[in-house]
């Protein structure tokens, strides 16, 4: 199993939405924001609230690539594996659709939990990491995408 990092658990809360890819029955890509990725015990799943194609998608073929990525961090992960469909009665499923509502509210519908058997996770890094010269620190990084949005962080 791929070990997910501490770092790559804290992208994906700071990225607050990730994207999930899926294959259409054409061929041709689908792409899903998700405000549910999470990580238990190493592992990902995310909540199905409002997305049957994916879902369908994925019932037909397990194929999955998420992306997160913290915007200010101009940083994030690629994930790609196969996705598994957990039964309403799952014990995975009822901790992921337990933690969306205690999140959410109890009005968010969970229809489907799905877990991620993690093949590769490979990092995304933007421009501004690569051809910075002289290479930016993070947070000189974060202080300019911070201010390049109109954004204060909380309890600043």
């Amino acid at each position: 199993m791929i070990e997910i990092t501490a770092d790559i658990e804290a992208i994906i809360k700071q990225a607050i939405l990730s994207f999930v890819a899926t294959v259409n029955e054409d061929g041709t890509p689908n792409l899903s924001p998700k405000a549910s990725l999470t990580v238990r015990s190493g592992v990902l799943y995310f909540a199905d609230i409002a997305s049957p194609r994916t879902i369908l998608n994925l019932k037909r073929n397990p194929a999955v690539e998420i992306n997160a990525v913290d915007i200010f961090q101009r940083r994030g992960y690629r994930f790609k594996g196969r996705a598994l469909i957990l039964p309403p009665d799952d014990a995975e499923f009822l901790m992921i659709a337990d933690w969306v509502r205690a999140t959410n509210g109890p009005e968010y519908p969970v229809d489907h939990v799905v877990k991620i058997e993690t093949t590769s996770i490979t990092p995304l890094l933007s421009p501004a990491h690569v051809f910075a010269d002289p290479p930016r620190s993070q947070d000189e990084i974060r202080s300019t995408y911070y201010q390049k949005y109109g954004v204060k962080p909380i309890g600043a």
